[in-house]
């Protein structure tokens, strides 16, 4: 039945049916590449800025030396870097279960009451107070934030070093836009399955796919609390366990933010009818919650909580009796659906081209997205052979994310040693602390929330400090200093940048080494490579990709 409904559902939404194959591992796509008023030093760093986490000198080398077809069909294919893989092999939480995470890294609650302590009475008793310091002093690599610690430690590593930038993008711009927040209680144990098991496998698979993995995920079941859905009128049988009793009523909110964030659209004109009666169809869509079992995270579905009434959902019909397919059938609709191939449409190129992207293009790369199923691979590499992407005022049209800015910061001004404290301290001071943004909606992919006066100090900060040497693990590499203050900076910045300086900012810079040279004593010399970079990271041209 499941089958011909959705035959039935590809025909009312005006697909053609299936499109290509997604790309098998190490299968490349054919590019082809419109052409660009764009001088080639300019389309190498441009197109680093936007498929990469900015350009390293390592990268432009490659690019330059394969060509940018070329380098752009290779990440278009999935793979793995091996090098990173190794240095990243030596994490101990990064392929752990969602069981075995929470096993290992338990509650400090249950730390505490294995010690005899009553975490209840902590307020007012000094010597629990002392004895659960001590015992974060002496287990700080064994409580349950090192999952936090060692995924923010490995997602930057990630995007300076790894030869896979596109799919670090991918990755990051998905998980994004399937927003999950270690931020709420149990998910915290979860988040790092999640990126593993239900994000970075299908970035260059079908978008079906993708949905349907979100969707089953325990970290997205608990954190928007469809685990706890159940059929209107359910009561618990008697005599259950206390560990046993089950939620009571229809719980709406994952059922909501897959119609407005995860696929149709906040403007796609579906009603609170229609967010109810998607509530109902995935009703019984649940986990293991019992912290003890070694399923614990698991996805389950019951029979016995499940809504088996007729449903209708935006123009789908669901008979009655569908049990667990009257969800996989709402995610084939939603996933094939017009209004959801304009959404996913707009988000990518709102992050690859501009913050208020041509309607034309949306409509090209929606279309694409359509004709191929939901094939990502196709629909990113429409955005990229479309002339719009390549047009000069798409350079630079789009402002750094605290996340891009880190990374791209490092990529430029050396390497990546080892993943220290110190480079995520600048995310947090600048609001963007990896696994932990609490809204559904995910960090805004434009500038407005980024940009304030504030922010633009502790971006210059942060680039000083890294570039003088001082951010710990970053080993930093940059052109000696050259006979004049001119062309030191002009060789500091064909590194930071990946091409010249603007000539606005090429005269603000030199200003402002002038100044800073004849204030130097004792015949210290002032300006030096480091300087240079620094402000060159806190400059308009690095700030802006």
């Amino acid at each position: 039945m499941r089958a011909a409904l959705t035959v039935a559902l590809l025909l009312s939404v005006g697909c053609a049916g299936p499109g290509p194959k997604p790309a098998a591992p190490g299968e490349e796509a054919v590019v082809r590449l419109p052409t660009t008023s764009l001088g080639e030093e300019e389309r190498v760093a441009h197109l680093l800025n936007r498929a990469a986490f900015g350009p390293s000198p390592q990268d432009v080398e490659r690019v330059q030396a394969m060509g940018v077809e070329a380098w752009l069909a290779e990440q278009l294919a999935p793979g793995v870097d091996a090098e990173v893989a190794h240095r990243l092999s030596g994490f101990k939480t990064l392929k752990l279960s969602v069981a075995d995470a929470f096993h290992a890294y338990p509650p400090v609650q249950q730390r505490l009451e294995a010690m005899g302590v009553d975490p209840t009475k902590l307020e007012g008793d000094a010597e629990a107070r002392a004895q659960l310091k001590k015992m974060i002093k002496e287990n700080k690599e064994e409580l349950p934030v090192q999952l936090l610690v060692e995924a923010t430690q490995a997602k930057l590593h990630r995007a300076v070093q790894s030869k896979r930038q596109l799919e670090e993008v991918l990755v990051d711009f998905w998980f994004n836009h399937f927003n999950v927040s270690a931020e709420k209680n149990r998910t915290r144990w979860m988040v790092t399955a999640f990126e593993r098991e239900a994000i970075r496998p299908h970035v260059f698979g079908r978008f079906r796919e993708l949905l349907g993995a979100t969707a089953k995920h325990p970290a997205m079941l608990w954190y928007l609390d469809n685990w706890m859905s159940v059929r209107d009128g359910f009561e618990p049988p008697k005599g259950l366990p206390s560990a046993e009793v089950m939620p009571r009523g229809l719980n709406e909110n994952y059922a909501r933010e897959l119609l407005e964030l995860h696929t149709l659209g906040v403007d796609a004109g579906y009603t609170q009818d229609d967010v109810r009666e998607a509530a109902r169809a995935l009703t019984g869509w649940t986990l293991e919650v019992k912290p003890k079992s070694q399923a614990f995270g698991q996805f389950l579905f019951r029979p016995r909580v499940h809504d088996a009434g007729e449903k209708h959902v935006f123009g789908l019909t669901l008979p009655a009796g569908g049990g667990q397919d009257d969800g996989e059938a709402l995610l084939d609709y939603l996933a094939r659906h017009p209004a959801t191939a304009r959404h996913v449409a707009k988000k990518l190129c709102v992050r690859f081209v501009s913050d208020s992207p041509p309607a034309a293009l949306v409509e090209k790369v929606a279309a694409e997205f359509l004709a191929t199923d939901g094939d990502l691979r196709a629909t990113v590499l429409a955005i990229f052979q479309a002339p719009e992407f390549w047009a000069p005022g798409a350079v630079g049209a789009k402002t750094k994310t605290p996340l891009e800015f880190v990374v791209s910061s490092v990529r430029a001004v050396g390497t990546l040693d080892e993943v220290q404290r110190p480079l995520a301290q600048p995310l947090e001071a600048l609001g963007q602390p990896l696994y932990r943004c609490a809204p559904p909606t995910g960090y805004a992919e434009v500038a407005g929330p980024w940009v304030s006066a504030g922010a633009l100090v502790t971006r210059i900060n942060f680039g000083l400090k890294l570039a003088s040497g001082r951010v710990p693990g970053v080993l930093v590499a940059l052109p000696p200093a050259q006979a004049s203050t001119e062309a030191t900076l002009d060789a500091v910045a064909l590194r930071v940048l990946g091409h010249a300086p603007t000539p606005a900012t090429r005269a603000s810079l030199l200003r402002a080494l002038a100044a800073r040279d004849a204030e130097a004593v004792d015949e210290v010399r002032a300006v030096t490579p480091s300087l240079i970079a620094g402000l060159l990271l806190g400059s308009p041209d690095f700030q802006k990709q």
